[in-house]
């Protein structure tokens, strides 16, 4: 980079002042005030980091000039700074429950439930919705807390019954179990007759909803749905909500304009006898639109909802912050998306209701309040599964194309990782951060990365038996000899999503790692091999993983595949593999992980997982009906060390080595000559 390039520039820059800015903003043409500016670096602030820091200046203006980036940078660079701490931290102090339990009694309530979640019920959130966050200190994915005036709860499953007793003061919540002991039969028992607990109906689907409604009603107790969140009533420097760009998904990796995909849609809806449908899930809003954005982390999603009818003239109505669309997003809108303010959605709902309209909603993401008011203004609700999400798992031929090619990249970037691991780790020199660290330079260097796909569980030795575990400075251990390593990372690249798991032995593993680790791979390869009828589910296919583990009275406690999205959510419904009850069949294109394990307490943990896609099976000799089986598309050796040789039957040999063999094939040509080296010892013969 050269001594006059933008960035250079704007590391020796500072804000030279809204009169100044105000004339570089009318130089590029932009109607944005400097007071406006201010206000969009707020929003931009408060999403997750981009990988080009730069990305939001497409807000501001189609074209940038390099003075008018510097002072933009300049101008961010200032706000930040001002900004407080990071407000959420381990145990937070105990003036955060007793602020809100002042808030909930000037309210009149006994009592308040917080869930983990924002209003689309997704997985990864905002720094603004983090609320649970804030107040209790836990920072997993799944949780809730019931605050009541003399006691509160704080529930977790079982992936994070350690970490809440690191994050979260239980002196001030009891440690409850979220699927043994969940919050509603909780509630049953402590609410108490006569007592009002609210809740906030935007971060309740209507289940959820409901099934509080029903142990307050037992209890004696009233639920009550409050206009606005308490906790955001007493944190005070909560965070605004996310800015940051939604782009246009170019159609050479969707496959399918958006026309084409709402045209199916209007399709559905009126053979179903609908009117309407609300999207409320945002990466359906992505896949229906053709666009990706950065709102909240590691999933490419702008948050907002719409409104679909079932008349393919009517607009469909986008309600979504202006500020998120630059101009080339309006451009691929075009006219048929009329965009809305947000805070419009309650009037457009209600004039669904004021039609009589039959108007479906997600079952599992739409809040409380959108069912609720609809159902308020006289709409007929129909509760299901969101239309966008069966179309959006079944993955068109340049989605898969596209993942094949998004494998290729990531392959290749990780077995370079690979051969650095097994030459650096038994130095003793690196602890969990560094290594995934590296892997991450790794992956940068190795092609246009948007993002990790979801945090990286790097786990050695006992922390790799903890199934979610996510390192930080206070528990990240030393990557050592005689020790195993599993490390579970994915990435974001525009044309695909990867998500794959490895566990090294480093040193000489023992005789029962290696029957363990034989075992997973046992039922890992029989995933792989898979051959089945068309309908058939994921929950059918569920046992083939485990078998093995089974015969010798082990199991895993997580499920063994999830879907995957294209260039979207790395947990993408409605499909699994899973223990769980799942009636929906596997179909050509969905893509699913498969990822047995097996995890022994503070010792060792195990697991095995690559990326396969649905696909119509080769032809089979007699065979008397269709079939399907997956494609593997994760391409990365699996480590020969932990494997029993004898464990393995001839057919599990054959595909063990047939697959080192395209490994081999198909990245040797992508890697440097060391790397290579070491990746023909890696994927010779068993």
């Amino acid at each position: 980079m050269n001594e006059s390039s933008p960035a250079k520039s704007a590391c020796r820059q500072t804000y030279q002042g809204d009169d100044a800015l105000k004339t570089l903003l009318s130089k590029a043409g932009s109607t944005r005030s400097p007071a406006e500016i201010r206000e969009l670096v707020a929003g931009v602030l408060a999403a997750p980091p981009a990988l080009d820091a730069r990305a939001w200046h497409i807000l501001v203006a189609p074209k940038i000039s390099d003075a008018l980036a510097a002072q933009l940078d300049a101008l961010a660079a200032e706000i930040a700074a001002a900004r407080p701490q990071a407000a959420v931290q381990p145990k937070p102090p105990r003036a955060r429950i007793d602020a809100l339990r002042a808030e909930i009694a000037r309210r009149k309530l006994d009592g308040f439930v917080l869930p983990r979640g924002d209003e689309h019920q997704g997985e990864y959130v905002s720094p603004r919705a983090e609320r649970l966050a804030w107040l209790t200190g836990f920072t997993g994915s799944a949780g809730a807390t019931i605050v009541l005036a003399d006691k509160a709860a704080m529930f977790v499953d079982g992936r994070y019954t350690l970490q809440v007793k690191t994050q979260v003061d239980g002196t001030l919540f009891e440690y409850r179990h979220l699927v043994d002991e969940p919050p509603h039969e909780w509630l049953q028992r402590n609410a108490g007759k006569g007592g009002r607990i609210g809740y906030d109906p935007w971060l309740h689907s209507g289940d959820s909803a409901e099934r509080l409604r029903q142990a307050c009603a037992k209890a004696g107790a009233e639920l009550v749905a409050l206009g606005e969140n308490p906790v955001d009533a007493v944190w005070k420097d909560q965070p605004p909500a996310p800015v940051s760009p939604a782009i246009p998904h170019p159609v050479e990796f969707a496959g399918r304009s958006m026309h084409e995909k709402r045209a199916d849609l209007v399709k559905k809806l009126k053979e179903e006898g609908l009117d309407a449908a609300v999207i409320s899930a945002p990466d359906s809003l992505a896949w229906l639109l053709n666009i990706r954005g950065g709102d909240v982390p590691h999933t490419p999603l702008a948050l907002g909802f719409a409104v679909v009818r079932a008349d393919a003239d009517s607009a469909l109505e986008l309600y979504m912050d202006e500020r998120k669309l630059p101009a080339q997003t309006r451009q691929h809108l075009g006219n048929s998306v009329d965009v809305r303010d947000p805070a419009a959605l309650g009037a457009g709902l209600d004039a669904l209701g004021k039609a009589g309209a039959r108007v479906l909603t997600d079952r599992l993401t739409a809040a409380a309040w959108i069912d609720q008011r609809l159902a308020g203004a006289g709409a007929v609700l129909v509760r299901d599964v969101c239309p966008c999400a069966l179309p959006k798992a079944c993955k068109n031929e340049r989605e898969l194309a596209g993942a094949r090619a998004a494998h290729l990249r990531d392959g290749a970037s990780l077995v370079r990782f690979l051969a650095w691991f097994a030459r650096e780790a038994p130095t003793g020199k690196w602890d969990e951060i560094a290594v995934s660290d590296r892997l991450f330079e790794f992956r940068r260097a190795g092609g246009p990365l948007r993002d990790t796909s979801f945090d990286t569980i790097s786990g050695a030795g006992p922390n790799g038996a903890i199934v979610h575990y996510r390192s930080t400075p206070e528990t990240s251990r030393r990557i050592e000899p005689d020790m195993l390593y599993l490390l579970d990372s994915g990435a974001q690249y525009p044309d695909g999503t990867t998500d794959v798991t490895r566990t090294m032995a480093v040193g000489r593993p023992t005789d029962e790692q290696k029957d363990r680790f034989t075992r997973v791979l046992k039922g890992h390869i029989a995933i792989a091999r898979a051959r089945f009828p068309k309908g058939t589910s994921g929950s059918q296919l569920d046992v083939l993983a485990r078998h093995a583990l089974w015969q010798a009275g082990l199991d895993y406690d997580h499920g063994t595949g999830h879907g995957v999205g294209a260039y979207l959510s790395v947990h993408e419904g409605p499909h699994r593999i899973s223990k769980m009850p799942n009636s929906v069949a596997l179909q050509p294109g969905m893509i699913v992980s498969n990822e047995p394990g097996y995890y022994k307490t503070g010792a060792y943990g195990i697991r095995i997982e690559n990326l396969v896609a649905v696909r119509e099976a080769d032809p089979i000799a007699g065979a008397e009906r269709p079939m399907l089986a997956f494609e593997t598309l994760t391409l990365a050796p699996i480590d020969r060390a932990l494997v029993a040789r004898d464990l393995l039957d001839a057919g599990e040999r054959d595909w063990l080595d047939a697959y080192h063999a395209r490994v081999l094939a198909e990245i040797g040509p992508l890697v440097d000559e060391q790397t290579r080296g070491w990746l023909e010892a890696a994927t010779a013969r068993i």
